[in-house]
């Protein structure tokens, strides 16, 4: 153990950078785009490129046979369709809590009795100020789907022992998902 602390270095120490000039890039629907100067904790300066989001929620629902619902979507920036749990992005001032209703209502068709926090993340945090909100949805109820005008979703269940292999297969490539399903899974052993 002594050796691995040797190797620590910085320990202790603040390495805040502050914004000392900025302009904003572009600004859109989704994302804002924004490049800062910042002052680093050595007194040079560098460019940091930001890319702001009101951020998204997430949702893992687990039925009563122990299987999740997965949403197939083509996802354009990649150029392909991914398998994903139910997620979408915040309307503006919308509370994360009614998102996540709102989301595997209109994604689904189902609702949940029982909804709980999973936790946050910062999926890109080299360059944005995203945070996903997971939660872990049971004592489902199928009311019927009412997917957004621009989404085209096909829906599959998959039970939660296959999802896990899966993601750590790398069959599933979507963030949110895999962290959605590997802490339900370290929380449930």
């Amino acid at each position: 153990m002594d050796e691995y602390k040797q190797r620590e270095f910085g320990a202790g120490k603040d390495f805040t950078e502050t914004t000392a000039g900025g302009e904003e890039i572009f600004s859109g629907v989704v994302i804002h785009v924004k490049k800062d100067t910042v002052t680093l904790p050595n007194g040079k300066s560098a460019g940091r490129e930001v890319v702001e989001h009101r951020g998204g929620v997430a949702v893992l629902a687990v039925d009563q046979n122990g299987c999740v619902p997965m949403v197939r979507q083509f996802r354009y920036p990649l150029g392909k369709h991914l398998w994903e749990i139910p997620a979408g992005k915040l309307e503006r001032g919308e509370d994360p809590d009614q998102a996540i209703i709102r989301e595997l209502r209109e994604e689904t068709g189902l609702v949940a009795a029982t909804v709980r926090p999973l936790g946050r993340f910062f999926p890109t945090c080299g360059y944005s100020n995203e945070i996903i909100r997971l939660y872990l949805a049971t004592d489902l109820t199928y009311v019927g789907a009412k997917p957004d005008d621009d989404e085209f979703l096909e829906i599959k269940y998959v039970p939660i022992a296959e999802l896990y292999q899966k993601c750590l297969s790398g069959e599933i490539e979507d963030g949110k998902t895999i962290v959605a399903v590997l802490k339900y899974v370290a929380l449930n052993k």
